[in-house]
């Protein structure tokens, strides 16, 4: 059903198009319809703005040039057909190129009836007394999105943010995205965490969120974030909660990562992050953590099902699109077994409350705060209970990041030896651990890394496989894992990837 709404100033079309922003995506065809002096011009331009994440954008009207093209975060070509004298000129202007990069936003879409996209997201502008009422319809999918991008304005409105400003910030993997809000000076986080969708059943009459254990709504953010904190770490804060619509307003930790301007670890913030592990791992789990009045967040464990389903990716996905063939059956058996025998010897592991995504896009440095506080930690919703070695895996061997050999080892000695300073820390233990879950990591992202490009058309994650199996040939080092370093030789996986 279209979407009916009333703006009463030139304000409110600027914030509506701060919304739809947010909602575009890339190949999506906006047409513009109204009179002249209706607002399509104010719309376009505030939301080329909007999408820049700059208010001095020069907009210039495209009505002689016809199209005016502008290299943003989603690139935009801004197309005015008022001029043209036949829809067939469309195509001389580069209409489908443009659209198969980015956003087509066309002003007087009536002239190029026949020429254009049968669907497209169609405002329809006209005057109102002293303002304007615009009509939007188009393809359900896109109508969703900005349904979204609209529950969020009014999440905001009535939390007191009616004038905040918002901007995107980032959207990864996953179906979370994270805004900046701009309000009174200050400058907040939103996550925009709607519920996940079930997926197919896989086993056990589950499907893979449940399985992996993947945090399905934003009560886990909330309760584990507040444990971090009460356990000495830096989260952030949460100011506003919107639990049923999975939107939640948070503190904006800082814009400065681990990594520096080349994208190279530096050594000094991966050891405090290293520090930060230790301290948490130095005290006793906790497994039922509060959310709200009589809702209480279970930590789930990280068993046997989360982790072979996990691994599985690499049999799935990965194998299959290496070598052209699936996985055989004796193969399947053969790399499960091994994994069982692994997990089984995780049990007498030492067991604390692991991040499960503890790397660089997951680490804010605070250069103003001192000890543990230096470390911001984010996107922490998916933890678990398992072996700590896990977290430290994930740091040391970071999944974005080309590790140098010699950071690397000193990140990973620093942890050992502030654990060992605690007491009680059986050191050769913990190493032989590490090395299982790191395994056990590499296995599950290079399938993951497949199933990003190829379901979810998501490519750019394939550059990180060849440093994941660089990874794997280090964890695969350890007498312990030899036979799954020899499956992984006779499935002709380690040579050609290392």
């Amino acid at each position: 059903m279209a979407l009916d709404i009333f703006l009463p100033d030139e304000a409110a079309t600027i914030r509506l198009s701060e919304d739809m922003a947010l909602a575009v995506r890339r190949g999506d065809y906006i047409a513009l319809s109204g009179d002249l002096g209706a607002g399509k011009s104010t719309f376009s331009r505030a939301l080329l703005r909007a999408i820049a994440d700059d208010a001095f954008l020069e907009v210039p009207s495209p009505t002689f040039t016809l199209v005016q093209s502008y290299d943003l975060r989603i690139p935009v070509a801004h197309f005015d057909l008022y001029r043209i004298a036949d829809a067939a000129e469309i195509d001389e202007l580069g209409f489908d190129e443009a659209l198969s990069e980015g956003v087509c936003l066309v002003e007087w879409p009536e002239k190029g009836l026949g020429a254009l996209p049968a669907e497209g997201i169609w405002l329809t502008f006209v005057h109102e007394g002293d303002g304007r009422r615009v009509s939007i319809d188009g393809p359900a999918p896109a109508l969703a999105r900005i349904r979204r991008s609209l529950a969020i304005r009014a999440f905001l409105d009535e939390a007191g943010y009616r004038d905040a400003t918002r901007r995107h910030l980032t959207g990864d993997a996953s179906v979370r995205a994270y805004e900046h809000v701009y309000a009174g000076g200050t400058r907040l986080v939103l996550m925009d965490a709607p519920r996940h969708a079930p997926g197919p059943i896989l086993a056990h009459g589950k499907y893979y969120q449940q399985i992996a254990h993947i945090a399905e709504d934003v009560k886990p953010f909330i309760a584990i974030g507040r444990h971090l904190v009460a356990r000495g770490l830096s989260a952030p804060a949460i100011h506003e909660t919107d639990i049923d619509q999975g939107i939640l307003l948070i503190e904006d930790l800082g814009s400065d990562g681990v990594l520096d301007a080349d994208g190279a670890p530096i050594a000094e913030r991966y050891r405090e992050s290293a520090a930060c592990l230790a301290h948490m791992h130095g005290q006793l789990y906790v497994r039922d953590l509060p959310v709200a009045d009589g809702l209480v967040h279970s930590v789930p464990d990280f068993d046997r099902d989360a982790m072979q389903i996990e691994v599985s990716l690499l049999t799935d996905w990965y194998l299959p699109w290496k070598r052209g063939t699936p996985a055989s059956e004796e193969e399947r058996r053969a790399y499960v077994a091994i994994w069982d025998g692994l997990i089984g010897s995780l049990s007498a592991a030492e067991h604390n409350l692991l991040l499960r995504d503890f790397h660089s896009p997951n680490i804010i440095w605070r250069p103003k705060a001192t000890g543990t506080d230096r470390v911001g930690i984010i996107d922490f919703q998916d933890a678990m209970i398992g072996s700590s070695a896990y977290d430290v895996a994930s740091l040391v061997q970071d999944a974005r990041v080309d590790m140098p050999d010699a950071v690397a080892e000193d990140v990973l000695t620093h942890y050992l030896s502030l654990r060992e300073k605690q007491g009680g820390f059986d050191r050769e233990r913990f190493v032989r651990d590490w090395h299982v879950m790191a395994a056990q990591r590499n296995c599950k992202l290079a399938g993951l890394w497949v199933r990003l490009m190829q379901r979810d058309g998501k490519p750019a994650y394939m550059r990180h496989m060849p440093r994941t199996f660089r990874y794997l040939t280090r964890a695969l080092s350890h007498p312990d894992l030899a036979p799954l370093r020899d499956w992984c030789e006779k499935a002709g996986i380690l040579a050609t990837e290392s």
